[in-house]
């Protein structure tokens, strides 16, 4: 696993990129934790998106709340 990937957002859509971006999110590493509900809320990520990030956090042991 190459731990260089913690550091960036996974490949997702722009207005999902914005939507972290927005709430102050630039890397993986600062999503583990985070719950899935509160960034079901932002606008721009949608499902696909959410579960993009799930799947990256899942290869590195990580998960959202």
């Amino acid at each position: 696993m190459d731990e260089a990937e913690l550091d960036t957002l996974p490949k997702l859509g722009a207005p999902a990129t914005r939507a972290l971006h927005g709430a102050g999110y630039t890397s993986l590493r600062q999503l583990a934790g985070v719950a899935r509900t509160d960034l079901a809320t932002l606008h721009g990520m949608g499902p696909k998106a959410l579960g993009i990030l799930t799947e990256a956090l899942r290869r590195h042991g990580l998960s959202l709340r």
